[in-house]
């Protein structure tokens, strides 16, 4: 039998092509593509645990996974092999780093961070088509950012969940709610332990609520006592979403 060792990957990705992150049977996803191309590296099966759910046409700047190769593997040969297997596709394995047998990607995070871009100008995107939300009309940054703070700390996100969603409990606990002006760019960044499913996307479409000046900026304190999706605003679209990056505790490798 051959000895293994476990890798931490840093990976980047347009989830444009793909039904998301995780392996499903409506159509290609990032994992089963790393999988794919891993198998192809090791010549053995090889499972990929990422560290977070990113839905279909939600891009990645830092998505950890974990993976099991021999141990003869150097982690610059994994992080080569593997990008050299995925070819053409809009996936690259950024780094890798040895870590202890029993780490895990999902459940070890201790802290992850979203943005979503909006591109606030009248042109449309041309470079970045499927990669912003659009939104032509000027919206109030100031505003939005005032409503944000009501969302930071530990809540009932009822409001801003998903009706499909499968977490056990809505409490989570929001650690930053940031917007930021960034060129014609308006950038929100989330940081919390977990999410719940399509949260950042509801909570973004109520803040552009906000922002374009047809709610106050201390309704999304009612919405969000109200415990009820159908009092928030409408669901954000995916491709202007990326999983920037996910921090763990301090790695100790074997």
């Amino acid at each position: 039998m051959v000895d293994m060792q476990r890798m931490l990957l840093n990976i980047e990705y347009d989830g444009t092509p793909f039904v998301g992150w995780q392996s499903q049977q409506n159509g290609k996803s990032v994992q089963d593509e790393i999988e794919v191309a891993a198998q192809k590296l090791t010549t053995q099966p090889t499972r990929v645990q990422g560290a977070g759910r990113t839905d279909a046409g939600v891009h990645a700047m830092g998505q950890a996974a974990h993976i099991d190769v021999p141990l003869n593997y150097s982690t610059h040969s994994v992080v080569m092999g593997i990008n050299r297997y995925l070819g053409n596709l809009p996936i690259s394995i950024l780094s890798a780093k040895v870590v202890n047998a029993d780490f895990n990607a999902r459940f070890d995070a201790v802290e992850r961070c979203y943005i979503y871009r909006i591109l606030n100008r009248k042109a449309p995107p041309s470079l970045n088509a499927f990669r912003v939300w659009h939104l032509s009309n000027k919206l109030d940054v100031e505003a939005m950012n005032c409503a944000s703070q009501y969302l930071v700390g530990k809540h009932d996100f009822t409001s801003f969940r998903a009706s499909q969603c499968q977490a056990s409990s809505p409490i989570r606990t929001m650690k930053a709610l940031e917007i930021k002006k960034v060129g014609h760019e308006i950038h929100i960044i989330a940081i919390a332990k977990s999410f719940l499913h399509n949260q950042i996307r509801n909570i973004t479409g109520s803040l552009v609520e906000v922002g374009k000046n047809k709610w106050k900026p201390e309704q999304v304190k009612e919405i969000l006592s109200a415990k009820d999706r159908k009092a928030a605003g409408p669901t954000a679209p995916p491709h202007g979403l990326y999983l920037r990056n996910v921090m763990y505790p301090k790695i100790s490798s074997n």
